[in-house]
């Protein structure tokens, strides 16, 4: 079983005012066992990023404005992801942010939920604990610890936990 637990970072939480990625990190799995391949990119989302989303991620406009766009990683991110299960945290998010980055290429029919299975591991905490005991819950808890050491990195955030 092929898995890519997936996460990315962003200039603002709502991609329908025009935020945009400025990170993928992607960790993959074989049989629930990393296999040593990692995609990561920062990107240049050619965007202010919003003083917010700077605090979260530590990743200025400066840092990125010599970084890849999205349009120049795009075939590479598809096929490091393609035909794998996706686990991300909060996948709504996430996919939502990296359909319209597919978008804007003019790339529409190449949605990832029809390329690739997603696990959301927030839906999955979610459905265990109840969204009133979501900080208790172990799924959270793991993604807390996997992240602790890194809060805002996408890498740090896609290892599984030990």
């Amino acid at each position: 079983m092929r898995q890519v637990v997936l996460d990315t970072e962003t200039t603002g939480l709502d991609v329908g005012k025009g935020h945009r990625i400025v990170e993928i990190g992607c960790v993959e799995l074989i049989e629930r066992r990393r296999s040593g391949r990692e995609f990561h990119r920062y990107l240049n989302p050619e965007r202010a990023t919003d003083a917010g989303a700077y605090a979260v991620t530590g990743l200025s406009d400066d840092f990125l404005r010599d970084k890849p766009k999205f349009r120049e990683v795009a075939d590479d991110f598809l096929a490091f992801v393609d035909g794998a299960e996706l686990i991300i945290h909060n996948a709504a998010f996430d996919l939502g942010f990296l359909n319209q980055e597919l978008n804007l290429l003019g790339r529409q029919d190449q949605r990832l939920q029809e390329r690739c299975q997603v696990l959301d591991t927030l839906a999955m905490a979610r459905k265990i604990s109840g969204p009133e005991k979501l900080a208790g819950c172990p799924v959270q808890k793991a993604w807390r610890r996997i992240l602790a050491p890194h809060p805002a990195r996408c890498v740090a955030g896609c290892e599984p936990a030990h």
